[in-house]
C-alpha cells in the first residue's frame, strides 16, 4: 500500500535527502521524499503509524511529518449536450503550469548542488537565483468566450459550444526575472541619461545650459534625478553589497556598491556641504566636482548587464527548455473500445493509447497493436527513424511516422525516459567541476585584493598626481573597484557546463554531473563489458543438445527453462523466449538461487540442477569430459555463449546461445583508439568467445570469465598503476566496476542499478556514445580554459590600467564610467563564448 505524508521544514534538495535516508531506516518501508511539493510517499505491506515515522526522522533531522489524505476521488462534471469534462483545479495546478518547478539554484553555483525554495539573491554572490526547468508538463484548457471555464481535457465549451483552447502558460521565473530588470534599466536610463547630458554639457564652449541656471543648480537636478536610479532601479546592488559585508562573502557586488556608493555620497555632501572641501576639489564656479553622472551611469551600466546576462542565461537553459517541448499535453487513451482525448495527466501505467501518424508518443510503454516508424533523434541524438513492431518499447517525446499504433503504458510522469533526462540535465547543470575551484580559490581572495590595490591607487595619486591631485585619486580609485568585478569568472565554468550538459543531453549522452564530463578527458583506458554492451544485448538460443540418451532435447530444455523461469539474466530471457516457442512450460523448482558470474541451481523433483559455465560444474562436481569439452570449445570459438546443464553431479547438456556484435562497435573501437584510448574487454563469458568477439574487433586485450569482484579488482589495479579508467557496461554485475572507475559510462539500454552507479549515460547504448562523449568534454574544457583566460586576462589588463599605468605615457585615462561598461560586458562574452558548444558537431 502507498500513502503519502505532508514534511514540513525542508528548504533545499539536501534537506529532502536526508529525510528520505532518515525514513528508510524503518524496517519494511520504502520512502521516496520529494521537496515539491514537500511530502513523502511510503510504501509497506503493514500499516506504520505517524508517531513511528516521526520518531525516524526526528532522531536525524528537526522536520515534522503529518498525515494527510492525498487518495482524491476524480470528480467530473458531464455536460449532456456538449459532453465536456469539467474537472476541479487541484492543490498543484499553479506548479504544474509552470515551466519552472519552484527550486532555485545559482547560476555560479557557489555553494555546489545547494537549492532554494523561493526565488531572490545567491546569499553567497548576490546573483539572481535561476529556477529549474520541471518535468511537470501539465496544461489547462478554457473556453475563449468564458474565461471561467476551465478543464483538464480539450473539448467544448458547455455554455457556448466552442472549441476550449489551452490556457498560457505562466512565465517562467526566469523570464520573471528579465522583464524586472528590464522594467528597472528602462527607468535608470530615463533618468540617468538626462544627468550625463547635464555633466558632459560642461564640455561644450559658453555651455548653454548656463544660461538658464548656474552650475550649482544643474547639480541638484541631477542630484533629484539620481534618487530614482538609486533607491529603486539599483538599489539591489547596495543590498548585495551590505550583505556580502556582514557576511564576509565578498563579490562582485562588493566592489560595484562601494564605487558607485562612495561616488555619489561624496557627491551628495558636496552638493549639501561645499564648505568642507579643498579648493582642489572646487570648479571655477565655486563649486565641488560632483560624480552623480558617474554613480548612476556605472550603475545603470552594471543593472544592463545583469540585464543581458538574465537573456544569455536563458539560452544556456534552451536545450532543457527544448526537451520540455517534446512531452505532449494530452494523448488519445482507448477506454472501453472508444478513443477519447485526454490530459496527459490522466494516464496511468496500463492504459491504452492510440498513437496517430505524426503525433509525439505521450509515454513511456510498449506497442499493443501494430507496428511503427520512430524518430527518435531527439532522445538518442540519431536522425535515422527507427522501426518498431509488437513488444518493442517507445519512449515519450518521440515521433511517430506514417503508421497508428495502439501503445500500453509503463511510465508516466517522472519516470519517463525524458522526465528522468531532463531531471539529469538540472542536476548536472547545477554540479561544480573540479576546475571551477581554482576560479573559487581565486575569487576568495580577489575582492580584498582589488580593494587593496584601489587604496594604493588613491594614495599614489594622491601623492604624485596632478592637479587637483584628490580628485584624480578619486577617480582612479574607483575606476579600479568598478572594472575588477569578478562575475565573469565566476561564470566562466558553470556556463559552458551548462551548454555542455544540454548539447550531450540532445546528443543521446547524459552527464550526470561536472565532474564526469571533466574526467571524460582525461581517460586513457576503456574497460567494456560485452553482452549488452559490444553485443545486441537481445540473445537468442541456437540450439540445445543432449549428452544423455535418456534425455530428449525437450527434456533439457524443460529443465533449462525451468531453472530460467526465476532468472533475470538475459540469456535466461533467451531460453525462456525460446521454449515458448517450442512449446515447453516450466516446472516448479525449489530452492533456487543465482550465483553471480557462474549460473543457477535449484532442485526439480527433489534432484539438483546447475545451469551455467565450467566454474558452476565444478562446484557442482560435474565433470565435463575431454570430448565435451572439445566440442563446446568449437562453439565457443565462434563467438557463441554456452551454459551446460548438470543433473546431480553429471553434465547432461548444454545450450548455446548467440548475441551478434553490434554493427557500430568496430567502428567504435577504432575512433577511440584513434582518440589515445586502450580499449579493454572484461566479460563474464568463457576465454574461448572471449577471444573471438576481441579478435574480430581488434581490441588491446580482454579477460574472460571474470566475476563482478574480479573486474572490480582489475580496474583497482589499473588506477594504481596511474591509469585514468572508464568503464562501460549495462548490468547489475557492472555496477561495482561502475563505481570503482574514474568514470562509470552505463548503456541506456541497460539496468536501473547500471544507470545509477554510472557517471555518464548513453541513450541508445551504442558505443558511438563513448566517442560523442569523449568529443564533448574536449570541446567543453577547451571552452572552460578560454572563458578562465578571458577572464582572468581581463582582469589582469583591466586592472592596471584603471589604476592610470598609462597615464604617463600616453596621458590616458579610464573612466569609471568606461570601466563599468567593459566589466558588464566581459561576463556577457564569457557567456557568448560559452554558447558556441551549443552548435560544436558532436559525431
Amino acid at each position: 500500500m502507498k500513502h503519502t505524508y505532508k514534511i514540513s521544514g525542508m528548504s533545499c534538495n539536501g534537506c529532502s535527502t536526508n529525510a528520505e535516508n532518515a525514513l528508510n531506516t524503518i524496517d519494511g518501508i520504502k520512502v521516496t521524499v520529494t521537496l515539491n511539493p514537500p511530502e513523502a510517499i511510503v510504501e509497506t505491506e503493514k500499516p506504520i503509524s505517524i508517531e513511528k515515522l516521526q520518531e525516524a526522522l526526528s532522531a536525524k533531522t528537526h522536520y515534522t511529518i503529518a498525515d494527510i489524505d492525498k487518495e482524491k476521488s476524480s470528480c467530473c462534471g458531464n455536460d449532456s449536450n456538449n459532453k465536456v469534462e469539467i474537472q476541479p483545479q487541484n492543490n498543484n495546478i499553479n506548479t504544474s503550469l509552470k515551466q519552472g518547478n519552484g527550486i532555485f539554484y545559482c547560476p555560479m553555483h557557489c555553494e555546489g548542488d545547494k537549492t532554494y525554495n523561493k526565488s531572490g539573491d545567491c546569499p553567497v554572490c548576490g546573483m539572481d537565483l535561476v529556477e529549474e526547468a520541471s518535468t511537470k508538463k501539465a496544461t489547462q484548457y478554457t473556453c475563449p468566450m468564458h474565461p471561467e471555464i476551465v478543464a483538464n481535457e480539450p473539448g467544448s465549451c458547455p455554455i457556448c459550444g466552442m472549441d476550449l483552447v489551452p490556457m498560457e502558460s505562466a512565465e517562467e521565473e526566469e523570464d520573471k526575472t528579465y522583464l524586472n530588470l528590464l522594467r528597472k534599466f528602462k527607468i535608470a536610463a530615463a533618468f540617468t541619461i538626462p544627468i550625463f547630458l547635464i555633466a558632459m554639457s560642461d564640455m561644450i564652449p559658453n555651455n548653454p545650459m548656463y544660461k538658464l541656471m548656474d552650475l550649482k543648480y544643474w547639480n541638484w537636478v541631477e542630484f533629484a534625478f539620481s534618487i530614482p536610479v538609486i533607491f529603486y532601479a539599483t538599489w539591489m546592488f547596495f543590498e548585495r553589497a551590505w550583505r556580502s559585508v556582514i557576511t564576509w562573502n565578498l563579490n562582485m557586488f562588493t566592489l560595484i556598491g562601494i564605487g558607485s556608493g562612495v561616488a555619489w555620497l561624496f557627491s551628495v555632501v558636496a552638493l549639501i556641504f561645499p564648505n568642507v572641501f579643498p579648493d582642489q576639489f572646487k570648479t571655477e564656479a565655486g563649486t565641488v566636482y560632483v560624480y552623480f553622472e558617474a554613480a548612476t551611469v556605472i550603475l545603470t551600466l552594471v543593472l544592463m548587464g545583469q540585464l543581458l546576462e538574465a537573456r544569455a542565461h536563458g539560452k544556456t537553459n534552451s536545450a532543457i527548455k527544448e526537451l520540455l517541448k517534446l512531452a505532449p499535453n494530452k494523448a488519445t487513451k482507448i477506454v472501453d473500445g472508444q478513443e477519447k482525448v485526454v490530459a496527459i495527466d490522466s494516464i496511468h501505467p496500463g492504459d491504452l493509447l492510440r498513437v496517430k501518424p505524426g503525433e509525439k508518443i505521450p509515454v513511456d510503454g510498449s506497442i499493443h497493436e501494430g507496428e511503427a516508424i520512430i524518430n527518435e533523434s531527439m532522445i538518442s541524438g540519431e536522425p535515422v527513424p527507427v522501426q518498431k513492431m509488437m513488444s518493442d518499447k517507445v519512449s515519450s517525446g518521440t515521433i511517430n511516422g506514417n503508421k497508428s499504433f495502439v501503445m500500453i503504458t509503463e511510465k508516466v510522469g517522472s519516470e519517463t525516459l525524458l522526465s528522468q533526462i531532463i531531471e539529469m540535465v538540472n542536476s548536472a547543470s547545477r554540479s561544480k567541476a573540479p576546475i571551477q575551484k581554482m576560479a573559487d580559490k581565486i575569487s576568495g581572495f580577489f575582492v580584498p585584493i582589488v580593494v587593496f590595490i584601489s587604496v594604493i591607487t588613491f594614495i599614489v595619486w594622491a601623492i604624485y598626481g596632478p592637479q587637483p591631485p584628490y580628485v584624480f585619486a578619486f577617480v582612479n580609485a574607483i575606476a579600479v573597484l568598478i572594472i575588477a568585478c569578478p562575475c565573469a569568472l565566476g561564470l566562466a565554468t558553470p556556463m559552458s557546463v551548462m551548454v555542455g550538459v544540454g548539447k550531450g543531453a540532445q546528443s543521446g549522452v547524459l552527464i550526470k554531473n561536472a565532474e564526469s564530463l571533466e574526467k571524460m578527458d582525461k581517460m586513457e583506458v576503456l574497460i567494456i563489458d560485452k553482452t549488452g554492451t559490444m553485443t545486441e544485448g537481445k540473445p537468442s538460443v541456437e540450439h540445445v543438445e543432449s549428452l544423455d540418451p535418456d534425455f530428449s532435447e525437450a527434456d533439457i530444455l524443460e529443465k533449462i527453462i525451468s531453472l530460467n523461469s526465476f532468472s533475470e539474466h538475459p540469456l535466461a530471457q533467451a531460453t525462456l523466449n525460446y521454449g515458448k516457442d517450442q512449446n515447453i512450460k516450466a516446472q516448479q523448482i525449489a530452492k533456487f538461487e543465482a550465483i553471480t558470474g557462474k549460473g543457477v541451481i535449484g532442485e526439480l523433483k527433489g534432484e539438483n540442477l546447475a545451469l551455467g559455465n565450467d566454474k558452476l560444474m565444478a562446484d557442482a562436481k560435474a565433470n565435463i569430459t575431454k570430448e565435451i569439452n572439445e566440442r563446446v570449445t568449437n562453439i565457443q570459438k565462434q563467438g557463441k555463449t554456452v551454459s551446460y546443464l548438470a543433473l546431480e553431479n553429471k553434465v547432461i547438456g548444454f545450450v548455446v546461445i548467440s548475441d551478434k556484435i553490434k554493427i557500430s562497435s568496430k567502428e567504435a573501437i577504432q575512433r577511440l583508439q584513434k582518440e589515445g584510448l586502450k580499449v579493454f574487454m572484461f566479460t563474464g563469458d568463457n576465454e574461448e568467445t572471449a577471444k573471438a568477439v576481441s579478435e574480430s574487433l581488434n581490441l588491446d586485450g580482454y579477460k574472460a570469465q571474470m566475476l563482478p569482484q574480479d573486474k572490480l579488482e582489475e580496474i583497482k589495479k589499473l588506477q594504481a598503476s596511474g591509469k585514468k579508467v572508464a568503464m562501460a557496461g549495462d548490468g547489475i554485475n557492472d555496477a561495482p566496476a561502475l563505481s570503482q572507475a574514474d568514470i562509470g559510462i552505463a548503456m541506456g539500454t541497460g539496468t536501473d542499478v547500471a544507470i545509477q552507479s554510472a557517471g555518464i549515460t548513453l541513450v541508445k547504448g551504442d558505443l558511438n556514445g563513448i566517442f560523442k562523449a569523449k568529443q564533448l568534454s574536449h570541446k567543453v574544457m577547451k571552452n572552460i580554459k578560454q572563458n578562465l583566460f578571458f577572464a582572468l586576462g581581463y582582469n589582469v589588463i583591466g586592472i592596471p590600467i584603471a589604476a592610470g599605468i598609462l597615464y604617463p605615457f600616453f596621458g590616458m585615462l579610464l573612466s569609471p564610467m568606461i570601466a563599468a561598461l567593459a566589466m558588464s560586458f566581459s561576463s556577457v562574452s564569457v557567456i557568448i563564448n560559452a554558447l558556441r558548444l551549443k552548435t560544436t558537431n558532436i559525431k
